[in-house]
């Protein structure tokens, strides 16, 4: 393989376009023998001569080889100059981020994130994916899910999310209303996957086994069939936070006791460091996960006792 240095193929280009090694010396900033050392290394390398030197203020001439390796050497630093260019805007946090998001992390969370990247960094490219059930990191710069992911992974913990029931008004007493009390109850639920998190723990914990006559993925679905009365849901304060529930006078919310909770975890890779675009997007999801999370401890509190 052949052994060039980029600065003797810029040398060389400027050679070529000033016609002359004292002018090219003047436009790079180089003596005049500091051009020609530089040829002389590159001719050293590629193994023959790559001007013909006619002395004097005449033009120098190229040679064949030389022709060969001014054409490979322009491409060669353009691709450096690309690949510097490409450099700064990864430092400057202006290169892509894949981000692994779910309904209400996607709903809540990322678009104030979107936003502010899109502003601070106008040349960037962000990509979201909805993850799976049980996902991997994989190729993902971060990844957003409801409880700790396997795999090589750093992670934080941005929200604690309480489980909240949802009924029509009137269905229940104000207040708390205890697991228990779902027991045998008609629910609308997300599919099985989804609930397994709460229904398979705390409910069980509780000797509640709710009658689940729905089941849908989609939060709004849910939520149109408790107010259609086909059943009560219990979905997390992100998701009804999102979907602006607590103006909506044809639903109530109720606390349950004891309060069925998950995290939203922020995850990334452990084997590598993040970008700078990474890392902004981690500052500013935990930036709107603390409004959040303000907005949560400022809602007002049942000051009724337990429908039990």
């Amino acid at each position: 393989m052949i052994d060039v240095e980029l600065r003797h193929l810029a040398t060389m280009v400027a050679i070529v376009e000033e016609g002359t090694f004292g002018r090219a010396g003047t436009r790079l900033g180089y003596t005049q023998s500091t051009i020609s050392q530089q040829i002389a290394a590159l001719e050293k390398s590629v193994g023959g001569p790559v001007f013909e030197r006619p002395g004097g203020p005449r033009p120098v001439r190229i040679t064949p080889l030389g022709a060969v390796v001014l054409d490979q050497g322009r491409e060669l630093l353009a691709k450096a100059g690309a690949l510097s260019d490409a450099v700064e805007r990864f430092k400057a946090g202006d290169g892509r981020i894949d981000i692994g998001t779910f309904q209400s992390v996607s709903n809540v969370i990322l678009p104030s994130v979107v936003r502010r990247l899109r502003d601070e960094h106008p040349g960037c490219e962000i990509r979201l994916y909805e993850v799976p059930v049980d996902p991997q990191i994989g190729d993902l710069d971060l990844l957003f899910y409801d409880r700790p992911v396997d795999g090589d992974v750093e992670r934080v913990k941005l929200v604690d999310d309480p489980y909240l029931l949802v009924a029509r008004p009137g269905d229940l007493p104000d207040g708390p209303v205890p697991l228990k009390r779902l027991d045998g109850s008609p629910m609308v639920g997300c599919h099985a996957t989804c609930d397994e998190v709460w229904m398979g723990q705390a409910l069980a914990d509780a000797g509640a086994r709710p009658r689940i006559v729905f089941r849908s993925p989609g939060n709004e679905a849910i939520l149109s069939m408790v107010r259609a009365g086909l059943g009560w849901a219990v979905l997390p304060w992100l998701a009804l936070h999102g979907s602006d529930v607590r103006s909506d006078d044809r639903l109530t919310i109720h606390e349950l006791r004891p309060t069925p909770s998950r995290g939203i975890y922020l995850h990334w890779r452990a084997t590598s460091s993040p970008s700078p675009l990474a890392v902004r997007a981690m500052e500013l999801a935990a930036e709107v996960a603390a409004k959040v999370s303000a907005d949560l401890t400022m809602q007002p509190q049942p000051d009724t006792p337990d429908h039990r």
